[in-house]
């Protein structure tokens, strides 16, 4: 039985409202695969509507390519955008529209409110998928259109989501997820970023304003927009110099989800890349945090705060704050449980040229369980680090020489290193040895 128009009316109603719901979970998920295919869906059932037609699941070829077509080129839409008017166009025809002059939608001839350019991430999923299906490849998106025009795309939509972060919580969310997504995907994005005027201030606003854990999802968003952006190396010395931002991060490693906590601790790592970030860092409060998420262990907080300690550690003054706070300690507890053996003896290596720690490292115990490291590891890396602990030791303490003695003289390990180990390892193990024949010259030859 055919349905009534009202009822027909109210069916269209009510798919609309329906469509509203799935695209506004779109724009709110990340993983938006099923919630793409439901759109689809919903957008089939609203075709059969009109055109009086069944339509499936599976995109009709006779009814959507229209629909997935710029109205200024005719050509399929590798990266619709949704004009003030409501109208979708291709960002590369639209913008270039914009750049000549044009207040209006070309379309509808409406007056344009504001510029602004909204990705039609619904429209695009869509075209992805229709296109998949048939084997059909998608122009690239943000096509070059008359030379600079990227960097005039990134500009024009990066401030209109710089805007939201002074707007409604709910706007500050959307802005910032996509900001996140937008700085891990595109670098053209990360590149221009600075360029706005207190771009990182505005961005960080948000927490700036209130606890920085207020809002987990928003705070982790943020922060992790601060990570890629640290990334590209024109903005390390901007973002560290920002006052807000170090300050931020320190919380956010203390507060917020783990995510948060090891983004955070990156952050760190990737802006002490740049020497002059590393006294900075090491004068601002971070390294107790990172040294805390070192002690918890989570594994993924642990290996960014790890390489975040291993790049400050280059800073001399940095290395003594943190033998003071205890990081000798720490790190030899999580060795001793097998925990990122490799990268946090290099960090002790790293520690062991300063003389603070040499007292710690110099413990009988421990000389012990160094070598017996060295007998018993295949990791060429670990046994190197080993040595030039046990070099640098010696080297500061004649007590500890006469206990890598009288290690040596029962085992021969230093003696085989010189001969099997990488050119470091070999380097530092002669070098002991050379020690322990100058201090002690009546010691039998230790070489092989």
């Amino acid at each position: 039985m055919a349905k009534t128009e009202s009822a027909a009316v109210g069916e269209e109603t009510e798919l609309k409202k329906e469509l509203q719901r799935v695209v506004k979970t779109i724009l709110e998920e990340d993983d938006i695969g099923l919630k793409t295919i439901e759109a689809t869906r919903i957008l089939s059932n609203l075709a059969e509507l009109k055109l009086k037609k069944p339509v499936g699941i599976r995109l009709d070829d006779t009814i959507f390519p229209e629909k997935f077509k710029c109205p200024l080129s005719g050509e399929i839409m590798g990266d619709p955008v949704v004009l003030s008017s409501g109208q979708t166009y291709d960002r590369p025809n639209i913008q270039k529209w914009l750049n000549e002059g044009n207040l209006t939608c070309p379309l509808s001839k409406q007056v344009l409110s504001h510029t602004i350019l909204i990705p039609n991430c619904l429209v695009r999923e869509l075209i992805l998928h229709w296109s998949k299906e048939r084997g059909i490849a998608l122009p690239k998106s943000y096509q070059d259109v008359d030379g600079d025009m990227n960097a005039e795309v990134d500009r024009i939509y990066l401030n209109s989501l710089l805007e939201k972060m002074s707007s409604s919580l709910s706007d500050q969310k959307e802005a910032a997820k996509e900001l996140r997504r937008l700085t891990k995907t595109a670098p053209s994005y990360r590149a221009v970023f600075c360029e706005f005027t207190d771009a990182i201030s505005r961005l960080l606003s948000p927490l700036s304003q209130s606890k920085v854990e207020s809002d987990p999802g928003l705070q982790e968003d943020l922060i992790t927009t601060v990570l890629n952006l640290s990334i590209h190396g024109n903005n390390k010395k901007l973002i560290a110099e920002n006052p807000v931002v170090i300050p931020l991060l320190i919380e956010s490693m203390k507060f917020g989800t783990i995510e948060t906590r090891r983004n955070a601790a990156a952050a760190l790592f990737s802006l002490s890349a740049l020497d002059s970030n590393k006294f900075i860092i090491g004068n601002s409060g971070a390294l107790v945090p990172l040294l805390e998420l070192l002690r918890e262990g989570h594994p993924l907080a642990l290996m960014d705060a790890a390489s975040a300690i291993f790049n400050l550690c280059f800073v001399s003054e940095n290395k003594a704050k943190f033998i003071e706070i205890g990081i000798v300690k720490v790190m030899l507890q999580k060795i001793k449980d097998g925990i990122f053996v490799d990268e946090l003896l290099g960090i002790l290596a790293l520690l062991s040229t300063h003389h603070d720690a040499v007292d710690e490292l110099g413990d009988f115990g421990t000389l012990r369980w160094l070598f017996q490291i060295i007998r018993d590891s295949h990791s060429e890396r670990t046994r190197e680090n080993c040595v030039s602990i046990l070099y640098n030791v010696c080297s500061k303490d004649l007590n500890m020489l006469m206990v890598i003695r009288a290690e040596e003289i029962k085992k021969c390990t230093l003696a085989e290193l010189a001969d099997t180990g990488t050119t470091r390892a070999r380097r530092k193990a002669s070098g002991i040895i050379e020690k322990i024949h100058k201090a002690f010259p009546t010691t039998q030859s230790l070489r092989k």
